[in-house]
């Protein structure tokens, strides 16, 4: 059988996430309420002697799937019994495509992380500053301009005894956009979750209900948009 671009694209996010031999942290299932699809995420996060791994994979539905987006990163800390524990060396890939637009440009980031949390590790927090290269991407001059940067905050918050969680990150970063007009991107996903494992008699019952926010500013359209979703997650 001839495999599509789009399917071995597909093919390759999934087997990325399942081939590190490490089992996704959790899975998601959001519903858009503004644009009525659905899109189910795969996140995995796991930290070792020299640093941390993070990935996610993205997959829209339309019913069928129509687009597929994900991340890897790598934070090296080779130091963490130092008082520099706070700082990372950063590197991290990114792409994907979907059926209406087709590929999306690769991006090749490498930068700096500090990072922080409470005594209890209940608050995390990071701020991630890169270069990014985003190879083939042409200016609003017509000139190509593949050297940009990139700005990223990270945090995971834990309330009320582990019953609420509130987590997400905010991306800002240049990229010409010939058919926007516009220069620069920013977007940020914030999720509040009810744990229902906090529930007697559901300790081992790791769902979580609530629901994700994706502000953007030039993200998909030019301008300011916002998109509820109404989502569960399974934590492994």
């Amino acid at each position: 059988m001839k495999l599509t671009i789009f399917t071995k694209t597909l093919l390759i996010a999934v087997l990325a996430v399942f081939g590190l031999k490490a089992s996704a942290q959790n899975v998601q299932l959001h519903y858009d309420l503004g644009r009525n699809i659905a899109t189910t995420t795969v996140e995995m996060f796991k930290p070792d002697a020299g640093g941390s791994t993070f990935l996610f994979v993205d997959l829209d539905y339309s019913p069928k799937v129509s687009g597929a987006y994900w991340e890897i990163s790598r934070e090296f800390c080779f130091w963490q019994d130092s008082k520099l524990s706070w700082l990372s060396a950063h590197l991290e890939y990114n792409g994907g495509l979907n059926t209406a637009a087709g590929s999306f440009n690769n991006s090749w980031l490498a930068g700096a992380t500090y990072s922080g949390h409470s005594e209890d590790f209940s608050k995390t927090w990071s701020v991630t500053a890169s270069y990014k290269l985003i190879p083939g991407t042409v200016g609003l001059n017509g000139a190509k301009q593949p050297h940009a940067f990139q700005l990223t905050g990270v945090w995971n918050l834990d309330f009320f005894n582990h019953w609420l969680s509130f987590n997400g990150f905010a991306d800002f970063w240049r990229e010409p956009r010939i058919w926007q007009g516009t220069n620069f991107i920013f977007i940020t996903e914030p999720q509040l979750w009810v744990n229902l494992r906090n529930i007697k008699g559901w300790e081992n019952i790791n769902l979580s209900v609530g629901t994700e926010v994706e502000l953007s500013v030039n993200f998909v359209n030019k301008g300011f948009h916002a998109m509820p979703t109404l989502g569960a997650k399974w934590t492994f």
